[in-house]
């Protein structure tokens, strides 16, 4: 089996894949440091640097139980650890490396996914902000807290494009489109990074999980991926360009295969692109156990042959797989592995720990006083605050009962979420002592005056089948106003490993919902989930929709300031709502085919479903506001450009409802004719515009080569003559203005 392994080895390195790539060095000065430092490691010591150990608190992935792990790090034997935090623990831990004979400094990595000591909505319901300074200082408020607490490295963000809901790791990153999605990924790193390595308040992003692990087969975790190179380098692979070139320090493979080897193991991704098309000189680290996951996966006769697989192919650090530190050493010693193939991973590893300051300071980060600060600090409140606004996308207002009035008598608060505060965290939040988050029912409190009343009833719980508590929470309803009803998942239902074949609200809550809008009293209804849910029936008849997400520390301040209007909706979703769980993949951005449904009454022999529509409920792009929107007057500066011309596309923005308020005008492209068909749209920009009432603005964008590019049947990165469409709108499936150009060649 190694023999086979070794033979298609050596045919990727003869036909152009190199081992290992040339990389970016550091001042002279620092590079011979390292070279000194090298010179006395042992293969020991060196395999130390590249194996990472999880610490004593919540594991994110299953444990290895290892008893010596702090004997390991005096020993020279561990080079990072994963969920060690706060100032003093991360103290005493480096305190042990301390102790080793060439005494390097620990990395103390941490899940700081969205929020740290304040946690901030879920990635999901960011995206939908559609605002990447909200974004970044989400991120960069994170990062302040968590180096104040010891931190050196967040495993963020995940740039994972999905268009699969029932896979739970959805929630984790910024949903189905490559522009949309790069741009985040962009804000998210500089948000993590700051002003760069070295900074106090700045941490190394760790972009993940490389390549193409949104695309699990049908949406199961840690299932194979099985898709084109086209549409790997189409769709899935611009947001983690879009990361490498905003500076990101490290990244993360994944756990699914591609093409029939699982990533971790994937010199096409690790070091063909990664490291040598695209230059990355960071290292990569596991997912974590992903490395003796090739074992099960059918790719590696055991974990000494995964160890070889696993860093020929460019996965420099073994997170929690205790691969590399038992396997490096012997494969050195049988002449199995090259020792510059381990010296290039060191020598990445070691280069980030000289950026961050580590070796001027093991300590820099471990200051309980700065810890104390920071966290005390109010202004991440605040900061949690507006960026929750800016993630609730508003679905439906039926006869604009929202925002609520101040003068409103009775509020009846019901549903299994309505009191619910650690749920507003959501997945992949950091746990700590004593925590609360605000609650739907606290927010509410903390909003209405002494004029109101504000009641309550549970209903249901999230995933009852029984419908006992309706009873209570009818009586209750009858005497209001108007009904505010908490639907969704509770956190643990989406994540990792948390993917679910059925999406519908769980259990008997939209019968719950049915029963009060029986009532005949107005009903809000706020979903609360990690995914976009299907709830067809109360799309359908509740007076309004609000879909939350999950929130983080400041959520029930967030949705009563939307509520009541003191912050005007203006978040778009980031990816297509299904009407049911047989449309998946539902995306925008799909191809015509050959038989293309263009009467919604004719479907006969087309690309259509006999029993449901093939668009979805609620479509990429989508969301609306407390005020209205006209966009008008397309205006193109030519109707053909060449390549090296740019075509300026102009419109109007006019606010014509009686709010303030922002919207997201939306631009996409269709090329007609391709030598590789193209999407029916794609998006390629967008501005996020606030108005007054009445107020009007001129909206501009700049078409370029860039734009109209896209990859050939050879991976090429061209832009083709022809005639394309450009599209603006408010949504993907709300287009307002159409116009047409073409892009001529060079001689015209």
């Amino acid at each position: 089996m190694l023999l086979k392994k070794n033979l298609a080895l050596f045919c990727l390195i003869s036909i152009g894949y190199p081992v290992f790539a040339q990389q970016a060095p550091l001042s002279a000065e620092t590079e011979k440091k390292i070279d000194a430092l090298m010179s006395k490691m042992t293969i020991d010591e060196k395999a130390g640097q590249l194996n990472q150990y999880t610490g004593d608190r919540t594991a994110t992935g299953p444990v290895t139980a290892n008893s010596s792990k702090y004997e390991d790090i005096k020993a020279g034997k561990v080079g990072a650890m994963l969920n060690v935090r706060g100032a003093a623990d991360t103290r005493m831990v480096q305190g042990i490396a301390m102790q080793s004979r060439l005494k390097i400094p620990l990395l103390f990595g941490l899940d700081v996914i969205h929020g740290y000591r304040t946690t901030f909505p879920i990635p999901l319901a960011e995206a939908s902000s559609w605002d990447m300074d909200a974004i970044e200082l989400s991120a960069r408020t994170a990062a302040t807290e968590a180096a104040a607490s010891g931190i050196h490295w967040t495993f963020a963000p995940m740039v994972d494009i999905s268009r699969d809901p029932r896979w739970g790791r959805v929630m984790e990153g910024a949903g189905e489109d490559p522009y949309l999605g790069s741009l985040i990924a962009r804000a998210r790193v500089k948000g993590f990074q700051g002003k760069g390595l070295g900074s106090e308040d700045a941490i190394m992003a760790c972009v993940k999980h490389f390549a193409a692990y949104g695309a699990a087969i049908a949406g199961r975790d840690y299932n194979t991926v099985d898709m084109s190179e086209h549409t790997l380098w189409e769709i899935y692979l611009p947001p983690f360009k879009a990361a490498l070139d905003a500076g990101a320090a490290t990244f993360m493979n994944s756990f699914n295969e591609f093409n029939g080897i699982p990533a971790t193991g994937n010199a096409y991704l690790q070091r063909d692109i990664l490291k040598n098309k695209w230059g990355f000189s960071g290292f990569v680290v596991s997912d974590w156990g992903s490395i003796d996951e090739m074992v099960p996966h059918g790719y590696a006769k055991n974990n000494y042959e995964a160890a070889k697989l696993a860093i020929t192919a460019g996965s420099d650090m073994d997170l929690e797989g205790h691969v590399y530190i038992n396997n490096l050493k012997k494969l050195v010693d049988d002449k199995k592995l090259s020792i510059d193939i381990i010296n290039d991973a060191v020598r990445r590893v070691l280069r980030k720990k000289f950026e961050l300051g580590l070796f001027d300071d093991p300590y820099r980060f471990s200051n309980a006083e700065r810890e104390k600060r920071v966290l005390d600090n109010p202004e991440n409140r605040v900061a949690a605050r507006s960026v929750a606004e800016k993630s609730i996308v508003l679905l439906k207002n039926h006869d604009q009962l929202l925002p609520l009035s101040k003068n409103t008598k009775t509020i009846a608060v019901i549903g299994p979420l309505g009191k619910s505060s650690i749920d507003m965290k959501g997945a992949w939040s950091v746990q700590w002592d004593n925590d609360h988050p605000v609650s739907l029912y606290e927010g509410l409190q903390n909003k209405i005056g002494p004029g109101t009343k504000l009641t309550y009833a549970q209903g249901c719980g999230v995933t009852d089948t029984s419908k006992k508590g309706f009873a209570e929470a009818i009586r209750t309803a009858n005497n209001a106003d108007v009904i505010i009803v908490s639907a969704g998942e509770s956190a643990d239902m989406s994540g990792e490993a948390k993917s679910r074949a059925n999406l519908h609200l769980p259990g008997v809550q939209e019968s719950l919902i049915k029963a009060l809008k029986a009532t005949g009293k107005p009903v809000v209804v706020l979903i609360m989930a990690g995914r976009p849910l299907i709830f067809n029936w109360t799309a359908g008849h509740a007076n309004a929709i609000l879909y939350t997400w999950w929130l983080g520390s400041e959520a029930g301040n967030a949705m009563a300031d939307v509520l009541f209007g003191d912050y005007n909706p203006s978040a778009k979703l980031p990816i297509s709502f299904p009407r049911a769980e047989g449309q998946i993949p539902v995306f925008y951005a799909a191809k015509n085919t050959g038989r293309p449904v263009r009467d919604k009454k004719d479907l006969v022999y087309k690309s259509a479903y006999i029993d449901l529509p093939n668009s979805p409920e609620f479509a990429f792009g989508y969301g609306l506001s407390y005020t209205t929107f006209s966009i008008t007057d397309l205006k193109l500066s030519s109707t053909s450009i060449n390549p090296n011309e740019k075509l300026q596309v102009t419109c109007m923005l006019k606010n014509t409802g009686t709010y303030s308020g922002s919207e997201v005008v939306q631009l996409y492209l269709h090329d007609l004719v391709a030598t590789v068909t193209r999407p029916v749209k794609e998006l390629k920009d967008f501005k996020k515009i606030y108005l007054n009432p009445g107020e009007s603005k001129e909206v501009s964008f700049i078409i370029d080569k860039e734009k109209l590019s896209f990859y050939n049947q050879k991976l090429e990165w061209v832009a083709e003559p022809g005639d394309f469409k450009v599209m603006i709108g408010n949504a993907s499936d709300h287009i307002s203005l159409e116009g047409s150009f073409t892009l001529t060649d060079y001689s015209n």
